[in-house]
């Protein structure tokens, strides 16, 4: 087999546990923001952000809703686009003080995973999605 081929098997499989693994952060952060809506909603209007509340329920939305359609690879590649970009405004506007280390590794992490979104946007779901792509 030449170096650059896929198995078939791991073309379906290599890219659901991918999504799997990258929708997890999502839908754990979504989840978390619906046991605390006032602590999310106060830390939202800290960063001074305009219509906090709008903000929480958005927030929600694309994560939830996002993580479990990139789970099961419907519409994929314009729900990691919309990821990948909520993902890059979260490190704008909530670790932007890159002064201090913690805010420096979240805000890179959270490049590191809008990276693995695009690719997904790049590549598709797979075989083993709703996209099958």
């Amino acid at each position: 087999m030449n170096t650059t081929q896929v198995s078939p098997a791991a073309n379906g499989v290599l890219p659901l546990f991918a999504r799997i693994a990258i929708a997890a952060i999502f839908l754990l952060s979504g989840l978390s923001k619906l046991t605390a809506p006032a602590g999310t909603i106060g830390y939202i209007a800290s960063a001074g952000l305009p219509l906090p509340e709008v903000g929480y329920a958005i927030a929600l939305l694309v994560e939830i809703v996002g993580g479990l359609l990139l789970v099961v690879g419907y519409r994929t590649r314009i729900v990691a686009a919309a990821l990948a970009l909520f993902t890059v405004a979260a490190a704008i506007f909530f670790h932007n003080s890159l002064g201090d280390q913690n805010e420096f590794i979240h805000f890179f992490k959270n490049l590191a995973i809008a990276g693995g979104l695009l690719q997904v946007v790049a590549f598709g779901a797979g075989r083993l999605s709703f996209d099958k792509n």
